[in-house]
């Protein structure tokens, strides 16, 4: 598995351990690198923590987007897993212009169809390629 998918699939988990506990990014990352069984590579850690701190900073803007573009779709009934991968990659169309947008949609896509199934991931396609129409990327 390529390093930034890696670090992508770690970010999901953080994310959702978050949402879950409402621990600070910080926190939740510390306890999660704690909880590894092997060592992880710095440039994983560092990508995952960029992903993981923008999404908690940029919060409000990114559901915002979410609830926008998932028409009859509310963000707190979504599936945690669901929701959180949508943050994450909304968090890379939106803010992370050195990341190519079709590379971040395949990658949440890729992630829903692992973690949740086969429906959810062509309504996050659905959605975030809303996001990416919006931001003309």
């Amino acid at each position: 598995m390529r390093k930034r998918s890696r670090a992508r699939e770690f970010c999901l988990q953080v994310l959702y351990q978050i949402d879950v506990t409402g621990d600070s990014p910080e926190e939740s990352l510390a306890s999660f690198w704690v909880s590894q069984e092997v060592e992880v590579e710095e440039p994983i850690r560092e990508f995952c923590a960029r992903l993981a701190k923008g999404v908690s900073e940029n919060m409000a803007q990114i559901d915002t987007k979410i609830s926008h573009y998932a028409t009859n779709w509310q963000l707190k009934r979504m599936a945690f897993v669901d929701r959180n991968i949508l943050r994450m990659v909304a968090y890379e169309l939106i803010y992370c212009l050195d990341i190519p947008a079709k590379v971040s949609i395949n990658e949440g896509v890729e992630l829903a169809k692992k973690y949740s199934g086969v429906e959810a991931s062509r309504f996050v396609n659905g959605v975030l390629d809303k996001i990416k129409t919006e931001y003309k990327r």
